[in-house]
């Protein structure tokens, strides 16, 4: 794989805002920054990620925020982007799966090179796992996405919140791993300047454990390192993983 283009729209944002507050993990309180100079109080904004994102949400720090397509919700604005170091970084893991596709249908930049089918969505054991490929041999490999924020001097950590969902994934890879299908994880770290990418142990040691395990057992991880540019991602290569 190399460096390039991941080809899906251009994902915009319609207004700046400041943080107020986070009362929930799926909601920001947020001052909206419209176009005439004036300024929306106290804004319902959805949050798309399940994450902390300490580094992202807190009382001051810059966002931007896209309009809501739909009047029936509850809140008026979707967070797409984050300020954390001047850099935008994306938050909204509504679009990692549409970055994922793009990622593996495309010879040039998918670990897996020529993909013969990509089905999203697959059910196995208790766990709804992303992607199952048919690779060109015929064989399947099925393949997780997680999306990464948070690094600390470089080093980009996942996760930042404790995942039980996300070790039950890895255990569905490591099972499938065992009976003779490829399985794999595509971390699409977005953090800005990384340059490793290990499991947050602080935060999570059971899924540290897994990981590592994960690993010892053969499934593949691919920690991606994506910057997005004037809206549109870009793939800049393969972080070490360091476990």
């Amino acid at each position: 794989m190399k460096e390039g283009t991941i080809e899906i729209p251009k994902i915009v944002f319609d207004n700046e805002a400041v943080v107020v507050s986070r009362p929930n993990r799926f909601l920001m309180i947020a001052d909206v920054m419209m176009e005439d100079g004036t300024v929306l109080k106290n804004e319902k904004v959805h949050v798309h990620d399940p994450g902390r994102l300490k580094e992202i949400i807190f009382p001051g720090n810059r966002v931007r925020i896209r309009k809501a397509g739909s009047r029936k919700r509850k809140t008026s604005w979707d967070l797409i982007y984050g300020l954390v170091n001047d850099t935008w970084v994306l938050v909204n893991s509504s679009f990692h799966r549409y970055i994922a596709h793009s990622i593996l249908q495309d010879p040039s930049l998918s670990p897996f090179g020529d993909v013969m089918n990509i089905r999203p969505e697959v059910k196995v054991g208790h766990s709804r796992l992303d992607f199952m490929l048919t690779l060109k041999d015929g064989s399947r490999c099925y393949v997780e996405v997680k999306g990464c924020t948070l690094s600390i001097e470089g080093r980009s950590l996942f996760p930042d919140a404790p995942t039980e969902r996300g070790t039950r994934h890895l255990e569905e890879l490591i099972r499938l791993k065992g009976e003779g299908h490829d399985s794999a994880v595509l971390l699409l770290v977005l953090a800005p300047d990384p340059i490793s990418f290990s499991p947050n142990r602080e935060t999570d040691p059971v899924f540290a454990d897994t990981l590592k395990k994960a690993v010892e057992m053969g499934v593949k991880v691919y920690p991606l390192d994506i910057d997005i540019e004037d809206g549109i991602p870009v793939l800049k290569g393969v972080l070490p993983l360091i476990l």
